[in-house]
């Protein structure tokens, strides 16, 4: 079954916002927790806010202005180590969560019988307060994180740790925040109940780490719907409509001895009230079964998280011509693992209805990373005559007829076409489109020769045997692959894509 095209679209403007303001109220829950309830108990909690908390309760210099320090060094090491894109929105929660905390302690301040500068408690029970701390904190770092937000300090410390060591960033993180929680009871080490602060602390990250996981794990919760119905097409298009893949699968029902089709669906679990609503509406007869799963991977659902066995990036070539394959991994070398469509079960004819070159490969690039999710380049590569204004150019793999690639038709069209022509001169060229999750990159190589008026040599493929280039004795059909790799067109554009990926 053919797949549709869907053009590549990166994430929308509007999402981008939704994160900004969903990180914003996540920062503003954990400014009110921190505020309220942790710092007038000289409670202390986990990240750099610990930190900063441990620091006020021995000078009282605000919070904010601690945790904005520290947090600056550690942004500039992020950017030195991880890139700017890892940051963005970790410097805008850093930046904000600051001037939360500054407002937050203000408006308080302005309550009547406030004295300055001594945060009054809101719960007078320290236990209680703890445990409503650690519930909205976890709470509001479950909404940074689900919008793909970071409050900085030991995620940074995390990130930078996880790039050269084996660790998960949990492990990283969880072990910072023992340190800086253990580290209170140095501070309140002449109290009478400086234990009951560093036990408190402990509750708190605990509290913290077990809402943060339900309240993330409940948002990603999802459900397998199997749907047998005679009216199955209906309901698959239905669905499909929303937004969710659908598989139609071949069945048989035992019982009446009948061939069936089942529909099979993975949702979000807030999405089934609205599929079943579809089902009834279609179909209020068929029969239904949903099942909660543990855990879904892929598009539209959580990333696969796991660390690869292999060292190697793994590419997929928009191609299944084994003469393509073999010349463009020979020039990529052993850090690339190159998979051709076959390799990752594309058996579909992508279209290319582009009239040039780049569009052609960008549309065969976007379609697998549409689909199939890889990091993939496409190349459209083709013959270009002088005398015969281009052509046959994007046509050249079919020249001679629309059906499919016959290399000695085309070859035997094009010396027909070229029959009594002086001028021969032309040129290959190729054009490579890398598409990545956000980006896309372009390649050109191009060598320039001329047409012979026979077929020289058995190597090669396409119009190899007629092409010489321009300083050699020897048609690309007549070289060693070597050779023909040195100066080909193609490899001069995966050349360029390796540099690029190498940088």
């Amino acid at each position: 079954m053919t797949q549709p095209q869907i053009p590549f679209v990166p994430q929308t403007v509007q999402q981008e916002v939704r994160d900004y303001v969903m990180i914003t109220v996540g920062l503003i829950i954990y400014s009110f927790a921190l505020t309220c309830f942790m710092l007038p108990h000289e409670i202390t909690t986990g990240g750099m806010a610990g930190v900063a908390s441990i620091i006020y309760y021995v000078t009282h210099f605000e919070v904010q202005y601690t945790y904005l320090f520290i947090n600056v060094v550690f942004l500039i090491a992020a950017v030195i180590e991880l890139g700017w894109k890892f940051c963005f929105k970790t410097i805008y929660a850093v930046l904000m969560l600051t001037f939360i905390l500054w407002v937050m302690q203000r408006v308080i301040e302005m309550q009547p019988g406030v004295t300055p500068g001594v945060l009054p408690k809101m719960m007078p029970d320290r236990f209680m307060s703890c445990v409503i701390g650690g519930l909205l904190e976890g709470f509001a770092l479950a909404i940074c994180f689900l919008n793909n937000g970071s409050t900085g300090g030991t995620d940074i410390i995390a990130a930078i740790v996880n790039k050269y060591k084996n660790l998960s960033l949990g492990n990283v993180i969880l072990i910072c925040d023992i340190l800086i929680i253990s580290s209170s009871y140095f501070v309140f080490k002449g109290d009478s109940d400086s234990w009951q602060r560093v036990i408190c602390g402990y509750v708190t990250l605990s509290i913290s780490a077990v809402t943060l996981d339900y309240v993330m794990n409940r948002r990603r919760q999802s459900v397998q719907f199997m749907i047998f119905s005679r009216n199955y097409s209906k309901i698959a298009d239905a669905i499909n409509k929303t937004g969710r893949g659908v598989t139609v699968l071949d069945g048989m029902g035992w019982y009446t001895k009948t061939e069936r089709k089942v529909v099979v669906c993975l949702a979000k679990k807030s999405e089934s009230i609205n599929i079943f609503r579809m089902i009834k509406s279609i179909d209020p007869y068929c029969f239904v079964s949903m099942g909660q799963v543990h855990g879904v991977f892929g598009e539209g659902f959580d990333q696969i998280k796991a660390k690869s066995t292999s060292n190697k990036r793994t590419l997929v070539f928009a191609t299944n011509n084994q003469h393509k394959l073999e010349e463009v991994r020979s020039i990529l070398g052993e850090d690339f693992e190159v998979r051709s469509l076959e390799d990752v079960g594309c058996r579909t004819d992508i279209p290319e209805t582009g009239t040039t070159f780049r569009e052609n490969a960008l549309q065969k690039a976007q379609f697998v990373k549409k689909f199939y999710g890889f990091d993939c380049f496409a190349d459209d590569s083709g013959l270009e005559v002088e005398a015969l204004g281009g052509a046959p150019g994007v046509h050249s793999a079919r020249y001679a007829s629309e059906e499919g690639h016959d290399s000695e038709a085309n070859m035997a069209k094009l010396l027909t076409e070229l029959d009594g022509v002086e001028n021969r001169r032309a040129n290959f060229r190729t054009v490579i489109a890398f598409v990545t999750d956000d980006s896309v990159h372009y390649f050109e190589g191009k060598v320039d020769g001329k047409i012979l008026a026979e077929r020289r040599g058995e190597g090669g493929f396409g119009y190899d045997p007629l092409f010489l280039p321009d300083g050699y004795d020897k048609t690309f059909a007549e070289m060693s692959a070597d050779e023909k790799n040195s100066i080909s067109h193609r490899g001069q554009a995966v050349e360029k894509l390796v540099a690029f990926l190498k940088k």
